[in-house]
């Protein structure tokens, strides 16, 4: 082998190294990094409004990161659980009512309540399944994540048939897309989960989760694959049953 080769082989071996490393660190540090700038900006909120004898940074020579972020939590559990008697449900009616009279507060609240009973609430269904459609045209498929079924005006103005409500993920950005009102005969679901899904949809197909591969096609005068025992069809419903 020549010295050209040499290099060229040694060159190539450091690449491979260098990418697997930055691989491995890349996401770790980027996560790290993410956590530790989320738990130092809700510090900056909370620590400024505790008194100085209930904020150790008061009375320590160092700083302790994330007491904020323990406080923000305690508060909010005490918030919700105050809510959740008679006295915290008329004084939270009493301040909605103050914001709906509000003509511009009370949009940008309502919208925002809603969001957030969609995203956090337990009994909710939103997001569950991950499917296929046929999207844009006859021929290509899109990844959208099922919602839920049809409701209200919609589904009382569509056709005579039963439809679901589908969200149309972007790449590289799932949180923007189309809201879609879909047949479900025309809604393939898939066994990977929403999560799965997302990824594949960030990483514009580079990430899949892993699933049996397909059958190659028989070559003429090639003796028969050897037939595979069938897989049990997916669920093809909301519920998952």
């Amino acid at each position: 082998m020549s010295d050209s080769l040499k290099k060229t082989s040694a060159g190539m071996r450091l690449r491979r190294y260098f990418l697997t490393g930055l691989i491995v660190v890349a996401p770790l540090a980027i996560t790290a990094w993410l956590t530790w700038t989320f738990v130092l900006w809700v510090d900056g909120w909370v620590k400024p409004y505790l008194p100085k004898a209930y904020n150790p940074d008061s009375y320590l020579p160092f700083g302790v990161p994330g007491y904020g972020l323990l406080v923000a939590l305690v508060a909010l559990t005490i918030v919700g659980f105050l809510t959740a008697s008679l006295v915290g449900r008329t004084v939270l009616g009493f301040g909605e009512s103050l914001l709906n009279r509000m003509p511009l507060v009370r949009v940008v609240y309502r919208g925002l309540k809603q969001i957030f009973e969609t995203v956090l609430a337990e009994q909710n269904n939103s997001f569950k399944r991950a499917a296929l459609i046929e999207y844009p045209r006859k021929g290509l498929w899109s990844i959208v994540f099922v919602a839920t079924e049809t409701r209200g005006e919609v589904d009382a103005r569509m056709p005579q048939q039963e439809t679901i409500s589908v969200f149309l993920p972007t790449t590289p950005n799932p949180t923007s897309g189309f809201l879609l009102f879909v047949p479900r005969s025309d809604v393939i679901f898939l066994d990977m989960s929403v999560e799965e899904a997302a990824k594949m949809v960030i990483s514009a197909g580079l990430v899949a989760p892993e699933y049996p591969k397909k059958m190659p096609a028989e070559t003429p005068g090639a003796p028969a694959a050897p037939a595979l025992a069938k897989d049990t069809p997916p669920r093809n419903d909301l519920t998952g049953t």
